[in-house]
């Protein structure tokens, strides 16, 4: 091994400390590090140092996004010939054996290395080390830990480098880090968090220019925040209560705010997840919906808020086949989910009515003649809730009475659109970065300046700068998109309503047209006295029948029928239901707005259906420009410009959701300048660390709080002298983002805690040298002190065969850790063969019922039984999940009896007939009754069609191995090559000299096929002669169920 030579002048003080650290190819070490701090940096330099010819250094567990961008990384740094070679499962064996002899850095994946060093593909003495990405992922059962297990048994010398920049991960169970480092075989950890004294020597000498903008939420979203918390605090006291046996402390609502707390959840309730009922399983699925609420409320848009949340409850309203859900999500019945709908929907517009929305006044009407929304428009003034973001409330409302009405907009709906605060935040962060660009240009010597002027805003907010209105006021520049927006969302409700009242579910393509008066007028007589009752009763009659409500014809315009309006005769209704208490929704199972939902799309559906029956795709601004309309393909009939418009929904959909984007692309396509450019970037990994050095950024924008990018931008700052960085750090404040940016500050500043101090007092585990002693207690173990005079019966080692695709599951570590010898092939019959007479098939509870579904295991079966004397189904559970094939409690009583009743007339028909006359021939069941019965049904099915096959359950892999364990004692050695010979097909140039006509004609047979062919051709010399073997012969051949089924096709007519 050549000596590591390689610069490290480009890192930071902190960082070429690490690298010192870990530099010693004669250590093995464990590296956690804060996230945010370099650590893709540090594995570059370590890998730059190692790169050789003469070295082979393997990087193990990298995704490929990061085998990309560190050999990217790489070559930056000179790594270029070879560089960094990625192994993937293209690449064949041959070209991985060459590969491995020529040295170097090679990242591979962990099953791919597996099989290559147990069959001896690489050569393990002569590897130099291996760095090992994402450590925290390391188990004792994970893949990683079988490499580093093959590993040191053949080489004692090579290092072992694991980083790992995620120390909560580590956090769990009963000394995490002595747990890790056993299953890494490492003795030695190096952790570094922010607050370590070298990283904070580094990163305080020079310091960015940050402007923190604390941004208060507007009324609505502080109202809808404090619902939604308080939906959450409800659940999980829901969850406890229903729980009471578990230990459920750690679920709060601060923990509750980050992705990991699901697992959590689940984690605990896995043991006992049989036995725990479908509301449980309800709550546990209801918190990730409230956290996705409160992540959405801040970032999306009201209206792309306001869809989510229909979704919600139209989801919770009907199940996938149409039918009414029976198990319902608690918290949509509380006050404080009628809180969230209603407040949602005000952000983005009001009705003059819940139903029908009324025609508009006239701007010279009196007071006798205002409008229902002029009420709601005043007491939306009184709470604050139509006043802009900033300040202006009654200017804006103003602006918007006398603003030009859009052809679009349904009567008595009029739009609210209220941004989201922070756009205006990013627009005033713009307009000063400009400003100072201006400054900086006109100051002598800035051109030197390291740096550029391109502006990094860290969100993706290309719609609102897209369409961005400088000369707006404050709360209204974003009013264009928000307004196209709006029109999707109409056409959206539209649709659903067209769907739930044709019965198709709103897969429709064609928009609503206009009927003809014939139709209206049916649909007039039809919308009756009946019409009104059914609408009346709509909340109860749906719930209770469960059956979708039938609208006879088209809808007529709102004036045809004077006195029964949609809004009129729902309004009892709909009064009723808001009126309601949770407890009184929750016991009739009406759910909160779901009435006013549907009536509300109706009524858009209708005015719709009124227009022109497309939806125009022109804004209004243009209506006057009449050459713009003639270029698009208007044509003028009778005096009016006929707008183009378009009556697909997909091109609808595609054009309103991007009309935006494209409408401000610039045609004379050049490149702009570093002012000119503006990169909009969602956070990601250690690539920001690469996207800051390329772009060299002095101005920079967070949209969102991220400490892993402040911490980025520390480092950025301290790595060039003289660069000036200003970044906008915007958060809102009093709300779950500011939570949950703290409180994961201070999950990670406890994690690095419990870690530092384990490491104090941890005991340091020995390593097992699996190569000393271990010739002679393989020895022993052939002894057998039963036979006279100790009688050695078989020096060959115990082993078993392994398809290759069992190494995605634990079990083969845990064969190898049980000293059997684990050889790998590619097998056709089987996943493992432990005797020239046994052969397994392992399932998973999920790969088993989707093996039933598919028939895919009949045929597993039906092979195994044909080669092997005694095939083996292995049912495995795992560890810390429950011991069930499925939830009974989910299963009415009379579902259970009907799968009983079924399951004993099934077994029926297999039972010896003992009556007088023959039995008759039952009907064949139907695909969709066997489709319906369960996984024990269906194991009784497969054990009476196959009486040789065993079915072995397992509670987890380590039970298996301990199964496996006891069936091959005392018996022979599987030999590998006849085991990868069973059932493969085989060369064509092994047929030589065979008929291939005759051939054919027997693989055309049923229950022939290339997987067995060879083995009939190998019991009948010819087709005539395997069609005149009678039926006991055929099924001695290929089976009993297969070969009565060909037996009767070759006899059929008979």
């Amino acid at each position: 091994m050549t000596e590591p030579t390689a610069s490290t002048t480009s890192l930071l003080p902190f960082q070429r400390h690490i690298v010192e650290n870990l530099l010693d190819p004669s250590t093995s070490d464990l590296l956690i590090l804060a996230r945010g701090l370099g650590l893709r940096k540090i594995v570059c330099t370590l890998l730059q140092i190692y790169d050789g010819p003469h070295n082979l250094v393997l990087l193990v567990n990298a995704a490929p996004d990061e085998e990309a961008s560190i050999g990217e990384a790489l070559g930056v740094m000179g790594c270029r010939r070879p560089g960094l070679r990625v192994v993937g499962y293209e690449m064949g064996r041959k070209e991985r054996q060459v590969l491995y002899k020529q040295g170097g850095l090679i990242s591979v994946t962990s099953r791919i290395l597996v099989v290559d060093m147990l069959q001896a593909d690489i050569p393990i003495e002569l590897i130099t080390g291996l760095v090992v990405l994402h450590a925290e992922k390391v188990t004792a059962l994970s893949l990683e830990a079988f490499i580093l297990r093959l590993f040191r048994e053949k080489n004692t010398t090579g290092f072992v480098k694991a980083v790992s920049d995620a120390p909560e991960a580590i956090g769990g169970g009963l000394a995490p880090l002595q747990a890790l480092m056993k299953a890494l075989q490492l003795r030695a950890a190096h952790i570094y968090p922010r607050f370590h004294a070298e990283v904070q020597a580094s990163l305080t000498r020079r310091r960015a220019d940050v402007v923190e903008v604390h941004q208060e939420l507007t009324e609505p979203m502080k109202d809808i925040h404090h619902a939604i918390v308080q939906c959450m605090g409800a659940t999980l006291a829901e969850l406890k209560r229903a729980n009471t046996t578990l230990e459920l402390d750690d679920l709060n609502v601060e923990n509750a705010y980050f992705r990991s707390f699901d697992a959590v959840v689940r984690r605990q309730l896995d043991p006992v997840w049989h036995k725990v009922g479908p509301k449980t399983k309800q709550l546990v699925g209801d918190l990730a919906t409230l956290r996705n609420l409160l992540t959405y409320l801040l970032s999306y848009d009201p209206l792309a808020f306001h869809a989510y949340l229909e979704t919600i409850l139209a989801a919770n309203s009907t199940s996938a086949s149409g039918a009414p859900r029976t198990h319902q999500s608690p918290w949509l019945f509380t006050d404080a989910a009628h809180t969230i709908f209603q407040t949602a929907k005000r952000r983005c517009y009001v009705s003059s009515s819940p139903g029908r929305p009324q025609p508009q006044q006239t701007p010279g009407a009196g007071a006798q003649g205002q409008t229902q929304y002029d009420v709601d428009l005043a007491l939306d003034e009184v709470e604050g809730a139509g006043a802009a973001p900033g300040g202006k409330g009654k200017e804006t409302q103003a602006k918007a009475q006398t603003r030009k009405r859009k052809r679009w907009l349904p009567d008595g709906m009029e739009p609210v659109l209220e941004e989201l605060p922070k756009w205006g935040l990013v627009a005033d962060a713009l307009q000063e970065i400009e400003d100072e660009i201006v400054k900086l240009e006109s100051t002598p010597g800035s051109s030197s300046a390291p740096g550029t002027n391109t502006v990094l805003v860290i969100e993706v907010l290309a719609d609102y700068l897209g369409a961005l209105d400088r000369g707006a006021p404050p709360g209204a520049r974003g009013r264009r998109m928000l307004e196209r927006r709006l029109r999707l969302y109409l056409w959206w409700k539209a649709r659903l309503a067209a769907g739930r009242r044709d019965g198709s579910g709103g897969r429709t393509s064609q928009m609503p047209g206009p009927r003809s008066e014939d139709a209206a007028a049916a649909a007039r007589e039809d919308r009756g006295v009946g019409e009104a009752l059914r609408k009346k009763d709509a909340l109860r009659a749906e719930r209770s029948a469960g059956r979708r409500r039938v609208r006879g014809g088209a809808p007529a315009p709102a004036a045809a029928t004077p006195g029964r309006q949609s809004g009129d005769t729902v309004a009892p209704a709909l009064a009723r239901e808001s009126g309601m208490s949770a407890k009184e929704r929750e016991r009739l199972g009406i759910l909160v707005g779901e009435g006013a939902m549907r009536v509300e799309a109706d009524s858009i559906a209708e005015f719709l259906a009124t227009q022109d029956g497309v939806l125009n795709l022109i804004d209004d601004e243009d209506e006057g420009d009449d050459a713009v309309a003639e270029g698009l393909g208007g044509q003028p009939f009778g005096g009016v410009i006929e707008r183009p418009s378009i009556d697909v929904d997909a091109e609808i959909a595609l054009a309103l959701s991007t009309g935006d984007v494209e409408a401000d692309v610039d045609p004379n396509y050049g490149l702009l300048a570093p002012q000119q450019t503006v990169l909009l970037r969602a956070y990601s990994d250690d690539t920001d660390d690469q996207v800051l050095e390329e772009l060299r950024p002095r101005f920079i924008i967070m949209y969102e709080p991220n400490q892993d990018f402040v911490r980025r931008i520390e480092c950025y700052k301290n790595a060039h002298r003289g660069l000036a960085v200003r970044v906008y750090f915007m958060m809102y404040q009093y709300s779950c983002e500011e939570h949950k940016f703290l409180a994961g500050m201070r999950r990670e500043k406890d994690a690095f805690e419990r870690l530092i101090r384990e490491r104090g007092s941890m005991v340091i585990a020995l390593t097992e040298d699996r190569r000393a002693g271990a010739a002679g207690e393989s020895i022993i173990k052939t002894i057998s002190t039963r036979l006279a005079g100790g009688k050695q019966i078989s020096t060959a080692p115990s082993q078993v065969i392994v398809d290759m695709r069992e190494f995605r599951s634990t079990l083969p570590s845990l064969l190898h850790a049980a000293r059997l010898l684990v050889v790998p092939a590619t097998l056709t019959v089987g996943d493992y063969i432990l005797t020239p007479d046994i052969c397994v098939e392992r399932k998973s509870i999920p790969d088993l019922v989707q093996s039933f579904n598919s028939g895919r295991l009949y045929t597993q079966c039906e092979l195994m039984s044909v080669h092997y004397k005694q095939p083996i189904l292995l049912i495995e559970f795992e560890e810390h999940k429950s011991f069930s094939l499925d939830v009974r409690s989910e299963i009415s009583l009379v579902e259970q009896l009907l799968m009983q009743i079924q399951i004993v007339g099934e077994m029926k028909s297999y039972t010896k007939n003992t009556g007088k006359y023959p039995p008759k021939k039952a009907n064949e069941p139907a695909p969709d009754t066997l489709a319906t019965t369960t996984v024990q049904a269906k194991l009784v099915l497969l054990t009476l069609s196959f009486p040789r096959l065993r079915i072995l359950w397992s509670s987890s892999p380590y039970a298996t191995a301990d199964i496996f364990t006891d069936l091959k004692q005392q018996r022979p050695e599987p030999d590998a090559a006849r085991a990868i010979a069973v059932g493969a097909e085989e060369d064509p140039e092994a047929g030589a000299g065979v008929n291939q006509a005759a051939e054919e004609l027997l693989r055309a047979l049923p229950s022939v096929s290339a997987k067995n062919v060879k083995y009939v051709m190998s019991k009948v010399h010819s087709v005539r002669a395997f069609c005149a073997l009678g039926l006991p012969a055929v099924q001695e051949i290929l089976g009993n169920e297969p070969g009565k089924a060909c037996w009767e096709f070759m006899h059929r007519g008979e």
